[in-house]
């Protein structure tokens, strides 16, 4: 195999690598998300979980974050959480900071 050979599988590699983190971190994200959510909607344990669960599910609709920004928006317009679109979108970056974090943090325990 050549250098040029070795150096294309290193990157796909580092490619599907980055690719499946993203989509860790985002789910993670998402679940934090709801969980958020959840409380602001009054619901804890199981529920919060299942509605957390649903938020990660709606993220599936269409690229993006609208459609997970539009669910958790019609929930608190229908139980009159006064929570704003860029308080959301402020939620979603935070948590993506913490699940970020985190799976780093799972990563390190793994790696020692």
């Amino acid at each position: 195999m050549t250098t040029f050979d070795e150096r294309e599988k290193a990157f796909e590699r580092k490619f599907a690598l980055d690719e499946e983190l993203r989509f860790r971190a985002t789910v993670r994200r998402n679940k934090l998300v709801g969980l958020w959510a959840a409380e602001k909607l009054g619901l804890s344990g199981t529920d919060a979980d299942a509605y957390a669960k649903e938020v990660i599910r709606s993220d599936f609709t269409i690229p993006g974050d609208a459609d997970l920004i539009a669910k958790i928006r019609q929930d608190f317009d229908a139980k009159g959480v006064t929570e704003t679109d860029a308080q959301i979108q402020v939620m979603l970056l935070e948590s993506m900071a913490a699940a970020i974090r985190q799976i780093e943090a799972e990563a390190g325990k793994s790696g020692s």
